[in-house]
């Protein structure tokens, strides 16, 4: 093998390795496209991302979210903005866990949640909890990503 040769293999192995770790997502059937959820997600190599429970109850210019779509809307924006800090997307999540305050909105936040998720969808889970810590809080969102190089 000639100098030049090692030197390229060296090169492309080098850039490999720079540009992060490929991975691999199966998403487990059944998915539920009406209600935006798969049943399940298998990955293999990447990066895992482990977000903090996420509200949505102020906005951007910092005014106060006080109705439930909106807090739920600024939820997924403010896991986004985490993801994308991460070097991901919300395409990058894989799990979420989701307490609301009232039983009621359930079937409002599946709808949201389909605004935000077309395909890949996460495993989720739905609970109704009677607090939070924030008590203007009506929604929360707990969530996993898996960021690599390379989607398949």
């Amino acid at each position: 093998m000639t100098v030049e040769r090692k030197c390229l293999i060296i090169a492309a192995a080098l850039a490999a390795a720079a540009a992060g770790p490929a991975y691999t997502a199966q998403y487990l059937e059944p998915s539920n496209v009406q209600r935006s959820y798969g049943a399940g997600v298998v990955t293999q190599g990447g990066r895992t991302v482990w977000l903090a429970g996420m509200g949505g109850t102020t906005a951007p210019d910092g005014k106060k979210i006080t109705d439930f779509a909106g807090q739920t809307r600024q939820a997924f924006r403010n896991i986004e903005a985490a993801l994308k800090r991460a070097g991901g997307s919300l395409e990058n999540l894989v799990s979420m866990t989701v307490m609301i305050r009232n039983q009621a909105d359930g079937d409002e936040f599946v709808k949201i949640r389909g605004e935000f998720f077309k395909s890949r969808f996460p495993a989720s889970m739905l609970i109704t909890a009677k607090d939070f810590a924030n008590p203007d809080r009506l929604v929360e969102i707990q969530s996993v990503g898996v960021i690599g190089d390379e989607l398949k």
